[in-house]
């Protein structure tokens, strides 16, 4: 089948390492564990589906709260841009906290359909760049 065997992979580390980052991801086989292995470009282009949306608040104060809909986020800012920049720091703080705990996180019922997003972020690496990618909607107060 598509299965390496683990021991060919670690006798041949550096050419599938080669092989991983110039043409295609591994399928490797250890006793009953399977695993994937691949470059970003290859995560990128997966994830690529994978969009965070918020909801947008006008507060009575003119700030603008977001709130994430992929994950329990809520941030506020002096406007939009500040949210969004607030919104992406802490999408990215999540994101460092639960692959630091990816194991507790990943038990847990309600934030297992947190991994596309917490490996879209943890792949991006730049707050700015995840809060500009925010597709925002108008929320109601």
């Amino acid at each position: 089948m598509l299965m390496e065997k683990a021991t060919t992979v670690r006798k041949e580390w550096s050419a599938v390492v080669d092989s991983v980052v110039h043409e295609k991801p591994k399928f490797i086989k250890r006793t009953r564990d399977k695993m994937w292995f691949s470059n970003f470009e290859t995560m990128e282009e997966i994830l690529k589906i994978y969009t965070f949306t918020a909801k947008k608040f006008i507060e009575d104060d003119g700030s603008v709260t977001l709130a994430l809909n992929e994950i329990d986020l809520v941030e506020n800012g002096t406007d939009e841009q500040a949210a969004r920049l607030e919104l992406g720091e802490a999408i990215l703080q999540y994101s460092a906290d639960y692959y630091a705990d990816y194991e507790l996180y990943t038990h847990a019922p309600n934030r297992k359909g947190h991994i596309p997003y917490i490996f879209k972020a943890l792949i991006m690496d730049n707050a700015k760049e995840i809060g500009d990618s925010i597709e925002c909607q108008d929320g109601k107060n």
